[in-house]
């Protein structure tokens, strides 16, 4: 194991200037799926589980969800709830069992809302309740993925080393090119944010900047 005094986000830095990863690159069709951005984890200013790295983060959701639907390409929304009971948040909820816990993300709660600041159109977009960490795991995503034989996924919302890092290992299981727009995930600390960016450049996806996915996007209309 390498030992460093560097943190993890001068780690991060160095991988990324390095330039000597590979790239999965694009494919021919994409699908963009937006994990997450419900109240509980993006308002910052009323709950304690909600986190910020890139202030304008759903501002570029917004746009490449537009960009998607120019395109007439899939745009996905995922958030989290549960029962009444937490029996579906399995052993998952058993950890702690405070208003802020995660099982008590009750269905119809204003946690379990999406960000009003989210842009959904909700005749064409598709919306999932997901109740682990992967938007691949018990939810039709495979599915509509197939259906729309799109050979790319693009990741954005967090946390970034849950929910964003787990979808990307499934994204890359299943066969397809992942695509990880940095100002576009977030977590509750940057040592988390970046170590996960870092291990998921190297290992699992592209992770890009909004813009050079944003004109990707625009070569394709």
């Amino acid at each position: 194991m390498i030992s460093s005094d560097k943190t993890a986000r001068q780690i991060y830095d160095d991988v990324m200037a390095s330039g000597h990863r590979k790239a999965f690159g694009f494919g021919k069709k994409a699908v963009l799926v937006n994990i997450d951005p419900q109240k509980a984890y993006t308002r910052t200013d009323l709950y304690t589980t909600a986190y910020e790295t890139d202030p304008r983060q759903l501002e570029y959701i917004n746009q490449l969800s537009a960009s998607f639907r120019e395109l007439g390409w899939p745009v996905v929304w995922t958030h989290v709830a549960y029962m009444p009971s937490a029996e579906d948040a399995g052993v998952w909820g058993t950890r702690t069992d405070t208003v802020d816990s995660l099982q008590n993300i009750k269905y119809g709660s204003d946690r379990y809302q999406f960000d009003e600041r989210c842009d959904i159109d909700h005749e064409r977009d598709v919306i999932y309740t997901k109740r682990m960490p992967s938007a691949f795991f018990e939810t039709a995503l495979q599915s509509l993925l197939v259906w729309h034989q799109v050979d790319t996924v693009i990741l954005t919302g967090g946390s970034t080393s849950g929910c964003i890092r787990t979808t990307a290992v499934d994204s890359l299981s299943r066969g397809y090119r992942t695509i990880v727009p940095v100002e576009c995930v977030a977590d509750k600390h940057e040592s988390y944010h970046y170590a996960n960016l870092t291990d998921i450049h190297l290992k699992y996806a592209d992770v890009l900047s909004v813009e050079q996915v944003q004109a990707w996007l625009n070569e394709q209309k």
